[in-house]
């Protein structure tokens, strides 16, 4: 009897899994998501296959950060083109920890009410505004820096701009 109620059990149980709709394998973070890096990954990709660095400048109470995360950075398109041209990098203005980036260290710099990062300050030109973003081509130099919110159409229009 108790054999029984087991494959009971059991079949109910497969049967239930089946039921549900996995998505295939065949399904790839890149096409529902940005692939965020962190900046030593981003590197490090480049290094093995080359693309511009795109760099989010944000921080954790800002609220067009939040808005370009849930609306920008979700759009379709914006997904595909991002993660076609670059290596996205989400930075954290206020972090603390310390960064060594093309051989120099940078590390937290306390002042005003909150401070700032030294890269995230020096990668913004000195003039630090949330949200920005920075656009590094594929030697890790500065070609543009992007402030502030984007809907996505007017977000693409500027990141296909070639002459930057």
């Amino acid at each position: 009897m108790k054999k029984v109620i087991l494959f009971a059990l059991t079949s109910i149980l497969v049967l239930s899994l089946a039921a549900f709709n996995f998505p295939s394998e065949e399904v790839k973070i890149s096409d529902t998501e940005i692939k965020w890096y962190t900046l030593e990954e981003a590197i490090q990709a480049n290094q093995k296959s080359e693309k511009k660095l795109f760099i989010d400048i944000y921080t954790d109470w800002c609220g067009w950060c939040k808005v370009m995360d849930q609306k920008t950075f979700t759009n379709p398109e914006v997904i595909k083109y991002m993660n076609e041209n670059f290596y996205a990098v989400k930075f954290n203005a206020e972090q603390r920890e310390a960064i060594t980036f093309k051989g120099k260290k940078y590390e937290f710099i306390p002042g005003g009410r909150r401070g700032i990062h030294g890269l995230a300050y020096n990668l913004l030109n000195r003039n630090a505004s949330y949200p920005s973003f920075v656009v590094l081509d594929t030697d890790l130099n500065r070609q543009n820096i992007i402030k502030g919110y984007k809907a996505p159409q007017p977000f693409l229009e500027i990141l296909g701009k070639q002459s930057f």
